[in-house]
C-alpha cells in the first residue's frame, strides 16, 4: 500500500479537490491510503471559533457561520445536485460542532481546542470522499480516531503504538482508495486528541509504519524539499535526494516541509518518503531514503520567526551548574516552551525558545525569583546546515546578531531586524 498525504493548500477550494482527483488519475489510486488536512486556513478559522467561545463573544455564531459558508461554497462548486448525500453529511458535521459548543462543560482549553479544531479534517475528508465516489472511484472513508490511539495530552498527544498497530492492521482494506484525516487521534475515553500542529505528515508515517507501506508521498505546492524557504531566500534549490539522517537533522531544526516526528517511524522500517508537487505530479521531487551518500552538499537554510531569546544570570554571581540547568529545563517542560538553541557560560544561560502556548509570563514570574531574567521578543533564529562564509553573510547582513553558535556542520544565529 502507498500512503499519500495532501495538506490544506492542496484542498483549499473546489479546484484543489478536482486536482487531487487528477493527481490520482496520473499516479494511480488502487491500494492507496489518503491522509488529508483541513481545507485552506480552516484550522485558523476554527481557532477563532475557540477564542470567541472562551471569550463568550457574541461573534461566536458568526465565526461558526464563516467556516460553514466556506465549506458549503466548495460543496456547491463540486456537486450540482443538492440531493447528493454530501450535503447531509457536511451538515451533520456542523451540527455536531454546534452541539459541542452548546453543551460542553469542560473549562480545559487544550481539551476544547482538540474537540473543535478536529472538525476541519473531518469535514474536508467527508467532502473529498464523496467527490471521489461521485467521480467513480470506490472509496472507504475512515475515522482516524478509531485507529490512532493516544494519551490525553491534548494538542500534543503521544501515540499508543501497540493499540494503534492492532487497530490499523485489523481494519484497513486494501485494493481500494482509503481516505482518512491527518493530525487527529483519540484517547482511552474516545475524546479527540491532536498530534501537534502540522501533524498530518506524522499521521501518514504512523499508518505507513503499521501497514509496512511501500512508500509515503507528501504532496506540496513546491517541487520538493528545497535548501531554503523561497519566501525568504532567492534562488532556493531543490534537493533531489537526501538521507533519513539529513532529513531528520533538517526537521529537528525546523524545516517546514517535513514534520519532525515523521521520519523516525519511516527510518525504522526503511520506508521511502517522497516530497512531490501536486501541481506537477509526474516530476520526481525529493526522495528521502537510506544512504549516507544521499546527503546534500548545498548549504540548507531554516528560518524560525517569532522566537523568544531568554538570558538568565545568577543574582549573586554564583555559577550556573547542572542542578540549575536541570531545574530550568524542568520549568520549560512544565510550561511547554520548545527550546531551539542553548548557550551557557559560567554565570549565564541563554536559550532561544518558541512559546506557542503563551506561557512565558507565568514562567518568568517563577524564574525571576532565582535569576536575573533578560528577554528579547520577536527574534528570528536562522539555522544553516553545511554552512560556509557566504551562507553566514546571507543571514547576518543588515541584522543585529544577538547570539551565534557554530558546530562542525551547523551554524545557528539569533537576529533582530535593524
Amino acid at each position: 500500500m502507498r500512503v499519500f498525504k495532501f495538506g490544506g493548500a492542496s484542498v483549499k477550494d473546489a479546484e484543489g479537490i478536482k486536482n487531487v482527483y487528477d493527481v490520482l488519475q496520473k499516479v494511480g489510486y488502487e491500494d492507496v491510503l489518503l491522509i488529508v488536512s483541513a481545507m485552506g486556513k480552516t484550522t485558523n478559522a476554527l481557532e477563532l471559533v475557540i477564542k470567541n467561545y472562551f471569550d463568550k463573544s457574541p461573534e461566536l455564531s458568526s465565526a461558526v457561520q464563516e467556516v460553514k459558508k466556506y465549506h458549503n461554497q466548495i460543496v456547491m462548486d463540486l456537486f450540482e445536485d443538492e440531493k447528493n448525500a454530501v450535503f447531509a453529511a457536511v451538515n451533520s458535521q456542523f451540527s455536531d460542532l454546534e452541539y459541542f459548543l452548546a453543551n460542553n462543560k469542560s473549562p480545559n482549553y487544550n481539551f476544547v481546542y482538540d474537540q473543535i479544531v478536529s472538525f476541519g479534517e473531518l469535514i474536508s475528508t467527508t467532502i473529498l470522499s464523496h467527490f471521489m465516489t461521485f467521480m467513480g472511484i470506490q472509496t472507504q472513508w475512515l475515522d482516524v480516531r478509531n485507529f490512532i490511539k493516544t494519551d490525553a495530552n491534548y494538542r500534543d498527544a503521544e501515540v499508543d503504538w501497540e493499540l494503534t498497530q492492532k487497530n490499523i492492521s485489523k481494519n484497513i482494506k486494501s485494493k481500494i482508495l482509503n481516505i482518512t484525516q491527518g493530525f487527529l487521534g483519540s484517547d482511552e475515553n474516545n475524546f479527540t486528541t491532536t498530534l501537534g500542529r502540522e501533524g498530518s505528515d506524522y499521521t501518514a508515517a504512523i499508518f505507513a509504519y503499521c501497514l509496512n507501506a511501500e512508500s509515503v508521498t507528501i504532496w506540496k505546492d513546491v517541487p520538493g524539499v528545497m535548501n531554503a524557504d523561497p519566501r525568504y531566500f532567492e534562488n532556493a534549490s531543490l534537493l533531489n535526494q537526501i538521507s533519513y539522517r539529513e532529513a531528520i537533522e533538517l526537521a529537528f531544526y525546523g524545516a517546514s516541509v517535513i514534520h519532525p516526528k515523521t521520519l523516525q517511524p519511516l527510518q525504522k522500517k526503511e520506508i521511502p518518503l517522497y516530497v512531490k508537487s501536486f501541481i506537477n505530479p509526474l516530476l520526481k521531487g525529493t526522495s528521502v531514503a537510506k544512504g549516507v551518500d544521499l546527503e546534500p552538499h548545498l548549504s540548507c537554510f531554516i528560518v524560525k520567526k517569532n522566537q523568544l531569546l531568554i538570558s538568565l544570570s545568577s543574582i549573586d554571581f554564583s555559577f550556573i551548574m547542572e542542578e540549575n540547568i536541570s531545574e530550568i529545563f524542568a520549568l520549560f517542560h512544565r510550561f511547554k516552551l520548545k527550546v531551539n538553541l542553548i548557550q551557557n557560560s559560567a554565570i549565564s544561560f541563554s536559550v532561544c525558545v518558541e512559546d506557542k502556548f503563551n506561557n512565558f509570563n507565568e514562567l518568568n514570574a517563577i524564574l525571576s525569583k532565582k535569576f536575573k531574567v533578560d528577554f528579547e521578543e520577536n527574534v528570528t533564529l536562522y539555522t544553516i546546515r553545511h554552512f560556509n562564509d557566504t551562507a553566514a553573510h546571507t543571514v547576518e547582513e543588515n541584522k543585529v546578531v544577538l547570539l551565534k553558535q557554530v558546530s562542525r556542520e551547523t551554524m545557528q544565529v539569533v537576529t533582530k531586524e535593524i
